[in-house]
């Protein structure tokens, strides 16, 4: 029987959404804009409060990168490159990953971190022609990911 998978869908895609505390840090605002507003209004000022803390917590979420593999393109936030220049990736957690993300972290590599996100792959390119000597992102299954990038540069 054939794969009856389109080929346009992503083999992996995840966005890399603040992280829970962030998130609640966010809601705060809304307590504190309504009683910045109480000596004007309190109704307004609880009305104004839930829409600012509404806003910011579905910017941040908005404005998260996403990570995806697809048609054989890895695509990391804007960036993006065709997996046949990529090596094998390395899917890091706990130490390892904290030593990526820190003293291993390659000058010139291009990088896609963010806070809160234990996991990290690191690929290497392999296009003598791209300043870029590997490609360091955050990822919440590093083992689909890198999975995913060996299965699109086949």
């Amino acid at each position: 029987m054939q794969n009856t998978i389109p080929a346009t869908r992503p083999r992996y895609r995840e966005r890399l959404a603040p992280s829970l505390w962030l998130l609640v840090s966010a809601a705060v605002l809304a307590p504190m804009v309504a009683l910045t507003l109480v000596p004007v209004s309190s109704a307004l000022g609880l009305a104004i409060g839930v829409a600012v803390a509404v806003s910011v917590i579905g910017l941040l979420v908005a404005a998260s990168p996403v990570v995806s593999v697809q048609d054989g393109v890895l695509r990391a936030g804007r960036a993006h490159i065709d997996a046949g220049w990529l090596g094998d990736p390395v899917a890091l957690t706990g130490e390892e990953a904290r030593a990526a993300r820190g003293p291993a972290l390659s000058a010139s590599g291009w990088h896609l971190i963010r806070g809160g996100i234990d996991g990290i792959v690191v690929v290497p390119n392999t296009d003598p022609d791209d300043p870029v000597t590997a490609w360091t992102i955050s990822t919440r299954t590093p083992d689909r990911l890198a999975a995913a990038i060996r299965r699109a540069g086949i």
